[in-house]
């Protein structure tokens, strides 16, 4: 399935595939956000750094996401708290504020093109959602001073969003959403011009720890002093620990043809994305080029024709208006989910280091994981231990058995919503 991003990247040349035998500073494995940001930071840091792409820069969750830019965690702060603690979750959360401004900064320093908006709502499907977004807006105002919270009531809400299935919705204005792959593809380009030696078509067969670890790849070797893990929902066998930590969630998005700005602007009048407070949630924002992309998970396993139905069938709940619209595209990723939806982001041994489970909000997130990691690696760990103090849980069963057993608690969580 060819994605709308694919289809409309920016100019980008193949890079090559790694031959021989090489040596580094710091191997990277994964381009995608966190692997990216990671080597370019550490290049600026005056580390020589080799970057290891199994298939092609944001070919996975970096270059498919709905592209949306959230403050905080996935759980919410109020659920942050209870699992890290006040102290460490006020951390976090000014940790995620850096993550949004790097991801900024980056575009603006490198001029990346990749249709950069302001604005993120969170749109309340029942009435007792209405009471956690209020909760978690106090919550931020009163211990984080945060200022970046508006509500709009649903008096307001469908002069700005053309939908009538809302109770009203919480708006972050310090959010925002973007291009998902040029922005990967910008990075990537920023990577090389920093000296990172980047490698497509690249898959790592093994890694083997040491003093001086040594990639295995299938026409070649990298030796490194340090080796970070930045493969995400990819990372397969390449640490079946850490892999068991995190679920691979399918994600389906889809790209309806050009409305027209006027239509658009009747549909969205906001540049602001928007997501839904259902646990398996929906989530949409207008393109540059005026398409609505609507997207939704799935932690079930269903067949990808069911996954195309359904998806529709959300967008015309939502949108019923657009029932004359055309898909002009949809296409599928992964998406990797912790237990308690917090990033999982560490070290193994000494040299070691891994970023993953960003559980949905991998495009700011991984900007703070990409340069708490190379600043760990330079000798600053401080930031990189408030994440390393997170509880992360395997799923039971291992790989084998995660997908059923996580089956089964989404079909609990889809009969919550429709509760």
């Amino acid at each position: 399935m060819t994605s709308y991003y694919a289809a409309t990247a920016n100019p980008h040349t193949p890079l090559p595939t790694l031959q021989g035998d090489v040596t580094a500073d710091v191997c990277v494995i994964g381009a995608g956000y966190t692997g990216l940001l990671s080597a370019l930071e550490l290049a600026e840091k005056g580390f020589s750094v080799v970057l290891l792409e199994a298939r092609s820069v944001g070919w996975g969750a970096s270059g498919r996401n709905g592209g949306q830019i959230a403050t905080g965690y996935p759980p919410g702060m109020i659920e942050t708290a209870k699992i890290v603690g006040p102290a460490d979750a006020k951390k976090l959360w000014q940790l995620s504020g850096q993550a949004t401004a790097i991801l900024r900064d980056r575009i603006s320093r490198h001029n990346i093109a990749c249709d950069l908006k302001a604005g993120e709502l969170y749109a309340t499907v029942k009435p007792a959602h209405r009471d956690w977004l209020l909760a978690e807006k106090e919550f931020c105002e009163e211990n984080y001073d945060f200022k970046d919270y508006r509500w709009i009531d649903e008096r307001e809400l469908p002069q700005i969003i053309a939908a009538t299935r809302y109770h009203g919705a919480l708006l972050d204005l310090s959010g925002g959403h973007l291009h998902p792959l040029n922005y990967a593809l910008g990075l990537a380009s920023a990577a090389r011009d920093a000296g990172v030696s980047v490698f497509e078509k690249t898959r790592v067969f093994s890694v083997e720890s040491g003093s001086r670890p040594r990639i295995q790849c299938e026409q070649g070797q990298v030796t490194a002093q340090y080796v970070i893990l930045a493969g995400n929902a990819y990372l397969e066998g390449l640490n079946p620990a850490l892999a068991a930590r995190i679920i691979p969630v399918s994600t389906y998005i889809m790209a309806t043809e050009p409305l027209g700005a006027e239509r658009a602007r009747e549909l969205m009048a906001t540049e602001a994305c928007v997501s839904d407070t259902n646990y398996n949630l929906d989530y949409f924002r207008m393109s540059a080029d005026n398409r609505l992309i609507y997207g939704g998970r799935d932690y079930a396993g269903r067949p990808k024709g069911d996954q195309k139905a359904l998806l529709r069938q959300h967008m015309l709940k939502t949108f019923p208006q657009l029932s004359d619209v055309k898909i002009d595209f949809i296409w599928d990723g992964k998406v990797a989910v912790t237990r308690n939806r917090l990033p999982d982001i560490g070290r193994i041994g000494a040299n070691i280091y891994y970023a993953h489970g960003f559980s949905g909000q991998g495009v700011p997130l991984s900007a703070i994981a990409g340069k708490i990691t190379a600043e760990a690696i330079a000798g600053d760990a401080e930031k990189l231990d408030v994440f390393g103090r997170i509880p992360h849980k395997s799923f039971p069963g291992g790989t084998a058995f995660r997908v059923p057993l996580l089956s089964l608690a989404m079909f609990y969580y889809r009969l919550r919503d429709l509760l």
